[in-house]
């Protein structure tokens, strides 16, 4: 069964702040058949700071196979943002979350990558338990147009390599 992922993004959130950076809500184009996460009706929508746009995929019972998730959060203009900083940090966060539900992960080293057009940073880290591979979780940062991102995508391991299409599908969509 597919575990939540930890709280990765309050590290990114805590690099950002609350600034009108006058930009709209990255646009996202979700595999056909996963599960668009949606706002409580009566939840505000920030008009700026932080957004988060999620979605599931579910096995034939209804369980959550994979997740995939986007985070939007302003930067002041003068911040400079250690990207390669604040991925390490977020994947070190993974790292310690997962050993304390007795799992273990290893992360492949930050690598350059793109998100929506941007030059970003990537990581994957691979969850295992007693030695069997159950989890892979990738993180994606990038920064545009006084905007921090993290696409962070997770899923059982089979799912998640049967899902690279999919993945990919989301990727190229993203308009930040």
């Amino acid at each position: 069964m597919f575990r939540p992922l930890p709280s990765l993004f309050v590290l990114l959130f805590t690099v950002a702040s609350s600034v009108d950076a006058g930009a709209a809500e990255p646009q996202v184009t979700w595999p056909q058949g996963w599960i668009i996460e949606s706002l409580p009706a009566d939840a505000p929508v920030p008009a700026k700071g932080p957004s988060r746009q999620r979605a599931t995929k579910n096995d034939a019972s209804g369980n959550a196979v994979m997740v995939m998730e986007l985070t939007a959060s302003p930067v002041e203009p003068d911040h400079l943002v250690n990207l390669q900083g604040v991925l390490l940090e977020m994947r070190k966060s993974i790292q310690k979350d997962f050993f304390q539900g007795g799992y273990q992960s290893v992360c492949n080293k930050i690598h350059a990558s793109v998100l929506g057009g941007a030059s970003a940073l990537e990581t994957t880290c691979t969850i295992t338990q007693n030695g069997r591979h159950v989890l892979s979780q990738t993180l994606v940062a990038a920064l545009n147009e006084g905007n921090a991102y993290v696409l962070s995508y997770a899923g059982q391991a089979q799912v998640f390599v049967e899902s690279q299409d999919e993945i990919q599908s989301v990727r190229n969509s993203l308009k930040l």
